[in-house]
C-alpha cells in the first residue's frame, strides 16, 4: 500500500536539500575550513534569516508549527530560492501561494514578445504587477493607439481607464463595468501590497484626477480576476466582440498576459481591416519587440 505524502515531511526534506546546496560563500559568510556536512549549518540559516535556532530546527524537522509569510520570505532569500521554489515553500508551510512582490523590474523576453506578435488579429499585451503595459502587439495598438508614443503613465492600465478619452470610447457602454472591475482589482492588490508606497501614491493621484475612481473605490469591491467577454467600439467599424483570456506568466508571476480573441461574427474581418489601416498609417511595421523590451516596471 502506498504511503500518504505528508507536506510537513516534504517541507523538512525540501528545506534541508536547499540548505545543503548552499555554500557559505554564496550566503556571504566567511569560509570556516572543512565541514562534516555539505552546505550551510542550521544555525547559519537561522542567523541570516533572523529567526531563533530552535524555531528553525523545528521547521526543518517538519514539526507542525505556524510560520509567517515574512519569515518564509527571509528564509527564501537566505536559501536563494527561485520563483518556483518559493511557491513550493509557501504551499508546504502555509498551503498558499506567496504574494507577488516585484523586487526587480520585470522584463519581457524575446520569446514572450514573439508569442504576442504571433497572436496576429488578437489584441494582446503584457502587464506588470503595477498594471503597467510593458509589451504589446500590432493588433493592440490598432485598437488602442500607438503605445510606443505614449508616456509611462499613459501606458498604465488604471490611468488609461480613467484618463484616456479614446479608451473610454472604445469601451463604450461597458466602460463603467470595466472601470469598476479595474478598481476592484486595484483594491485587492492595494491590500496585498500595503508595504509598497507605489499603491498609496497611485491612489492619491487617481483620486485627484478622477471623481469616478474615488466613487468606485468607496464601494470597497475586491476582485482578483478581470476576465470577461468584451464588446469594444471602433468609429468606422462599429462593435467588435472578443473573449478575454488572461493568465500569469510561469517564468515571472509578476507578469499578466492578456489576449483578446475576436469572435467569428464579423469581428475577425473587422480586425483585419483595422490592422491594415493601422499599418498604412505607419510607414514601417511596428517594431514592438524592441519597444516592449525597453519598458520596465
Amino acid at each position: 500500500m502506498a504511503s500518504r505524502l505528508d507536506r510537513y515531511e516534504e517541507l523538512s526534506r525540501f528545506l534541508r536539500s536547499r540548505r545543503e546546496r548552499m555554500t557559505p560563500k554564496q550566503a556571504g559568510l566567511p569560509e570556516s575550513g572543512r565541514r562534516r556536512t555539505p552546505g550551510l549549518r542550521r544555525s547559519e540559516v537561522a542567523l541570516l534569516a533572523d529567526v531563533g535556532l530552535d524555531w528553525y530546527t523545528y521547521l526543518e524537522q517538519g514539526r507542525h508549527i505556524n510560520v509567517s509569510a515574512e519569515v518564509l520570505d527571509r528564509i527564501g532569500e537566505v536559501l536563494q530560492l527561485d520563483e518556483s521554489e518559493r511557491r513550493h515553500l509557501y504551499y508546504l508551510a502555509r498551503k498558499q501561494i506567496p504574494l507577488v512582490v516585484a523586487k526587480q523590474p520585470s522584463k519581457v523576453t524575446t520569446e514572450l514578445q514573439r508569442f504576442l506578435d504571433s497572436q496576429n488579429l488578437s489584441p494582446s499585451n503584457v502587464m506588470d504587477a503595477h498594471m503597467n503595459i510593458i509589451a504589446w502587439n500590432e493588433a493592440y495598438c490598432a485598437l488602442n493607439g500607438d503605445l510606443a508614443a505614449m508616456s509611462d503613465v499613459e501606458r498604465n492600465f488604471i490611468w488609461m481607464t480613467f484618463t484616456s478619452p479614446r479608451f473610454r470610447y472604445v469601451k463604450g457602454e461597458q466602460w463603467e463595468q470595466h472601470a469598476r472591475r479595474i478598481v476592484a482589482n486595484f483594491h485587492a492588490a492595494y491590500g496585498r501590497h500595503s508595504e509598497d508606497p507605489w499603491w498609496s501614491e497611485q491612489f492619491d493621484a487617481l483620486s485627484q484626477v478622477s471623481r469616478e475612481f474615488r466613487e468606485f473605490w468607496d464601494a470597497h469591491e475586491v476582485l482578483d480576476a478581470i476576465d470577461a467577454p468584451k464588446t469594444l467600439h471602433c468609429p468606422n467599424l462599429g462593435k467588435l466582440n472578443f473573449d478575454l483570456v488572461s493568465f500569469q506568466y510561469l517564468n515571472d508571476s509578476n507578469l499578466t498576459i492578456s489576449i483578446h480573441v475576436p469572435h467569428h461574427d464579423g469581428t475577425v474581418e473587422k480586425m483585419q481591416r483595422l490592422l491594415i489601416d493601422y499599418r498604412g498609417r505607419h510607414s514601417e511595421p511596428l517594431e514592438s519587440s524592441n519597444q516592449g523590451l525597453s519598458h520596465k516596471s
